[in-house]
């Protein structure tokens, strides 16, 4: 019993995850499973991402969590809020497209998310 337990669980945190795709600057590709819940840049750090840095931790007080993200993904993003804004004119050469990972929390809607890292974060 203790078994189909144990399976049943294990098999409903993999269907509670999402594949996000991230790519550092120098094009290496790294394509991870991130735990729904958890934001972009939680599973970059658990995962050992370079060039994510995260030097708040999540709190939004630095832009070192810095990312491009793929244009046909921005429309299914939820909107900056003015916080994220201010901290993306301190990162390192923002795009319209540039978002902080620690603001970005995966879903399912996020399957198959694709991130650039910049070169340096700021």
């Amino acid at each position: 019993m203790f078994y189909i337990l144990a399976l049943f669980f294990f098999s409903l945190i993999y269907i509670l995850m999402a594949k996000i795709t991230y790519i550092t600057h120098d094009n290496k590709v790294h394509s991870i499973e991130v735990q729904n819940g958890l934001t972009v840049m939680e599973g970059a750090v658990q995962n050992d991402i370079p060039g994510i840095d995260a030097d708040c931790g999540g709190g939004m007080a630095c832009a070192t969590c810095h990312v491009y993200v793929k244009e046909e993904w921005l429309d299914k993003l939820p909107i900056k809020e003015d916080g994220e804004e201010d901290m993306l004119d301190m990162a390192f050469e923002p795009k319209k497209n540039s978002r902080l990972s620690c603001q970005l929390v995966v879903s399912d809607d996020l399957n198959g998310l694709i991130v650039n890292i910049p070169s340096k974060q700021g």
